[in-house]
């Protein structure tokens, strides 16, 4: 998932292992991308990184931190659970990526409709609550 176009950047002082690093810990995650652990760990609940136990301690590969930038990206645009995981799962290395960007995608584009629909619905309020303001102005 390295290489899908919505991977969310980690923060630029970041110092946490570098990317190339095999693994991560989730403190360096939650440090990358200012996020908690306990973030980390409910996209682990939910099934979506699937770091590997050493003891206590949880390690994620670079997939993982690649699907955990992937994931982040993709709620800050609004995508559901429903939807990431849908994305994510249609990523299979070595197989050509053609449906999965095809589906982000559509999945973008709806969402811009959504959020253009939502946009009009405030600037309408947005006027309403402009004109009832000069009303009551007028009045005082």
């Amino acid at each position: 998932m390295a290489s899908v176009s919505l991977a969310a950047q980690p923060h630029a002082g970041e110092t946490c292992a570098p990317a190339q690093a095999e693994s991560f810990t989730i403190s360096d995650l939650a440090r990358a991308y200012d996020v908690t652990p306990r973030t980390i760990r409910f996209y682990e609940g939910e099934g979506l990184i699937h770091p590997t136990r050493r003891g206590s301690q949880r390690l994620f590969s670079r997939a993982d931190r690649a699907r955990l930038a992937w994931i982040l990206r993709g709620r800050a645009v609004g995508f559901s659970l429903t939807d990431i995981r849908e994305l994510l799962d249609m990523y299979a290395p070595g197989q050509s990526r053609a449906a999965q960007l095809k589906a982000t995608l559509e999945k973008s584009r709806e969402r811009i409709t959504a959020l253009e629909t939502q946009r009009a619905a405030l600037d309408a309020t947005i006027a309403e609550l402009t004109d009832f303001c000069r009303t009551l102005e007028d009045k005082i």
